[in-house]
């Protein structure tokens, strides 16, 4: 039985880099969004104030959820799975519409992404479901029984956020990758995630256009976006245009503190401004490692091992759109582009990995008590 005492020293790397990310997000936010906001709302803090309160909120989430023991979150797994099908479903039948997807709640003045909720719940679900069958991972009938679990909410999700939806279907199906000793087993379930992603785009015509905006996207109107994130990356060169004077964010890239903002960062600062903040990105996915292999009980490990996973999709995802390496999803840079919602979880997700570097030496994996 492990030394029932928390681990005396917190990971102050991790906390620092999520404030520098934080911090930096909110700069680059304001210069990307200044503009827009001021042409919309005649306020150019438009974007970063309503930002500013999501950040603040999920700092005091951050808080909170850092300083309670992650084993808390085994009871409520269950409830939290049921609670992010409900939202998802919520969303197909009283969804709020912008721009075209239907992705948000509305709660008074307030608007939630339910899909950012589900992220977190799957992540401590999967993790608490390969916990009770940890004995049985390795049994291909158990494998296919996670992964049936986790296709409603990407059923659900992608019906109206095909985007989040593949991320969510990456979480699950690494962390169940992370968890088990037979690797060849993944090889048909890998076959059976393309085909499930290749009926959503057969679905939904946009979809396909989307690839083939993606293969000549000068050929097509819908390809400006694409074509003007380019320019933004181009024209910023080595050491860039400097910070608050790109001209790209000048209504030539639309929305552009949204999931197109690295073509920003590109342009003000440079390739080697992006190279910094990508190292930050690096950091961070290296804590969350380092958390995850040294945690001596499985639930901690995979809480963190789906955290690293989550990021490290969500960041290589949203590069690589931009610079038109995969067709446009709509994935947003993490902590950086807009979004309350997405900042709020993300930090809960944060604390989450803090509760575990603060906790992992007080439970034996072996007896799973206290």
């Amino acid at each position: 039985m492990a030394e029932e005492k928390r681990n005396e020293h917190k990971d102050y790397v991790l906390i620092v880099t999520v404030f520098l990310l934080v911090i930096v997000g909110l700069v680059i936010l304001y210069s990307a969004s200044a503009y827009n906001g001021r042409v919309k709302f005649h306020d150019s803090f438009y974007y970063l104030k309503k930002q500013v309160f999501a950040t603040i909120l999920g700092i005091f989430c951050m808080y909170i959820v850092a300083g309670i023991d992650y084993h808390v979150w085994q009871k409520v797994a269950v409830h939290g799975y049921l609670a992010a099908i409900g939202l998802s479903v919520a969303v197909m039948l009283w969804g709020k519409e912008y721009n075209g997807s239907k992705r948000w709640l509305s709660l008074g003045p307030f608007s939630f992404q339910p899909s950012e909720f589900s992220k977190v719940a799957l992540i401590i679900f999967i993790a608490w479901v390969v916990t009770r069958n940890r004995k049985k991972i390795g049994k291909m009938r158990t494998l296919i029984k996670i992964m049936i679990y986790i296709l409603p909410i990407v059923g659900f999700v992608g019906a109206s956020n095909l985007s989040t939806s593949i991320i969510i279907l990456g979480i699950g199906a690494l962390l169940i990758f992370v968890a088990s000793p037979k690797y060849a087993q993944f090889i048909g379930l890998g076959v059976t995630a393309v085909g499930f992603m290749g009926i959503f785009l057969v679905l939904e015509s946009y979809r396909l256009e989307r690839i083939a905006i993606w293969r000549n996207p000068e050929q097509y109107e819908k390809g400006y976006q694409t074509l003007q994130g380019l320019y933004a990356i181009g024209s910023g060169g080595l050491f860039g245009t400097g910070l608050g004077n790109s001209i790209q964010k000048l209504g030539f890239v639309p929305e552009a503190q949204n999931d197109m903002i690295f073509s920003i960062i590109c342009e003000e600062l440079g390739v080697i401004g992006a190279c910094g903040i990508i190292l930050l990105f690096f950091i961070l996915i290296w804590r969350f490692f380092l958390v995850s292999v040294r945690c001596k009980e499985l639930f901690g490990s995979l809480i963190a091992a789906g955290a690293m996973v989550h990021m490290m999709i969500q960041v290589i995802l949203n590069i690589a759109v931009v610079t038109n390496t995969i067709p446009n999803t709509g994935i947003t840079l993490p902590f950086i582009s807009y979004g309350g919602t997405s900042v709020v979880f993300l930090l809960v997700e944060m604390g989450l990995v803090l509760s575990v570097s603060n906790w992992y030496n007080r439970y034996d994996d072996t007896s799973g008590t206290r």
